[in-house]
């Protein structure tokens, strides 16, 4: 079998064994590892695996994924993620369909502290779905807001997503965390548009919330306060290049961890259990890391790559139809796999053609991981879909994807303006000091 044959076989069958919900990092490694044994031999195979896993373990940009999982951790033990919403509820709640903006407000700034879209979803559908179901509302739309603001965890930064690809891709970490600054407010706007859009023709579906003193807007600001310090201090740091990366994640944690001790709200065993499920988390990024350094050498070894963007550019077609061709995939592949997947498989393919025809890397990273996020929310996978339902058992599985369908659209569209304007995205890593 020749090496290019070899290598569009691997992919078929990591495609497989993906789609059997085999462990991501498993299904890699075991296609990586075998397709080096195939074309290199044992000692090639074993000694990738030890140089690779090596290499990849004394990077010191990956300290940013733990230090920016524990400070969401430890957020969200201390009640800070409530306090954000509990603001966002007091300033606009009383309005139609308000405490469903409000849930989109508090996962925009809690994604701003955890990087995380599950851990978005999940958290702030514990605090805000029993709200909204006080009130009335629709639960299509309180579950379907919960789904689609949590996918603002990985566009908004400190994303895992942007930690993944700039490892993948040799890019900076920095410059992604800020080209996803202007186009995460841009989607938060326009879901809450969305919502807007939503309660006007349907205003049963969003009942208004109780109207809240000037007096108590001001307190539930005042309490919010050290959520913005901490988001301030870490992408404010990076812009002003006050910080690294790794060195915002630092501060951001101790923040938190501070603000925890002084508050009183952060126990010995409550910082246990956010350390410990940190590195649990840590721990199952690190190996999908590890296992991508196997495929990528073996894709490389195996010249699908190269052929896979000579057929690209023989087809002919503009930069830009060549740009939108990429991200189809992107969204027909996120309904059936993770997203950490889809990067690994995809991105030692489609970068190489990207830097060929002259696509600003930095652009593409946040367009490929805004389709990462519309996967999140896809049926039938939609992973933030499941981590809602396990919130709300008793709304239909159905139901909830109904919901999400308003928001995925506005994602789409929010997609589309990022193709059309580079200069969102790219506007303030341009303008980086140092």
């Amino acid at each position: 079998m020749s090496a290019e044959a070899l290598g569009f076989s691997g992919i078929v069958a990591l495609l497989i064994l993906l789609v059997l919900r085999v462990p991501v990092a498993f299904a890699m490694f075991l296609v990586g590892f075998l397709g080096i044994w195939a074309l290199n031999g044992w000692n090639g195979a074993m000694g990738l695996l030890s140089s690779e896993t090596f290499t990849l373990a004394s990077s010191s940009e990956l300290v940013v994924v733990p230090l920016f999982i524990l400070m969401g951790n430890i957020a969200s033990t201390t009640g800070m993620s409530r306090q954000l919403y509990n603001a966002a509820y007091a300033v606009i709640g009383h309005i139609r369909g308000g405490l469903a903006s409000a849930t989109l407000l508090g996962c925009g700034g809690f994604a701003a502290l955890s990087g995380s879209s599950v851990a978005s979803a999940l958290t702030m559908g514990k605090v805000s779905l029993s709200e909204m179901d006080r009130y009335g509302y629709d639960p299509r739309l309180s579950t379907g807001v919960v789904a689609a603001g949590g996918t603002l965890g990985i566009l908004i930064p400190p994303s895992t997503g942007f930690v993944i690809f700039a490892i993948l891709t040799e890019q900076s970490i920095g410059r992604l965390f800020l080209a996803g600054v202007f186009p995460g407010l841009l989607l938060l706007a326009i879901f809450v548009i969305t919502v807007s859009i939503i309660c006007w023709f349907r205003p049963e579906a969003g009942p208004p919330g109780l109207r809240r003193s000037l007096s108590e807007k001001l307190t539930a600001v005042t309490g919010a306060l050290p959520i913005l310090l901490v988001i301030a201090s870490t992408i404010g740091g990076i812009y002003g290049g006050l910080f690294s990366p790794v060195e915002a994640a630092g501060v951001g944690a101790a923040f938190v961890i501070i603000y925890g001790i002084v508050t009183r709200s952060l126990s010995l065993p409550a910082f246990w259990q956010a350390a410990r499920a940190s590195v649990v988390t840590t721990a199952t990024v690190m190996l999908i890391l590890i296992a991508a350094h196997m495929v990528n050498p073996f894709l490389a070894l195996s010249h699908v790559p190269t052929y896979v963007g000579e057929a690209l550019i023989a087809l002919d077609i503009p930069v830009l139809g060549t740009l939108v061709l990429m991200l189809l995939v992107y969204l027909v592949l996120g309904c059936f796999l993770e997203g950490f997947a889809m990067l690994v498989l995809t991105l030692p393919i489609f970068f190489p053609v990207v830097l060929q025809m002259g696509i600003d890397p930095i652009w593409f990273g946040v367009l490929v991981v805004l389709t990462l996020e519309m996967g999140l929310i896809s049926p039938p996978v939609g992973i933030n879909v499941f981590i809602v339902k396990s919130v709300a058992p008793k709304v239909a599985l159905a139901d909830i994807f109904r919901g999400v369908l308003p928001f995925w659209l506005a994602m789409l569209v929010t997609l589309g303006i990022l193709i059309a304007f580079p200069q969102i995205s790219l506007l303030l890593p341009n303008t980086m000091f140092n």
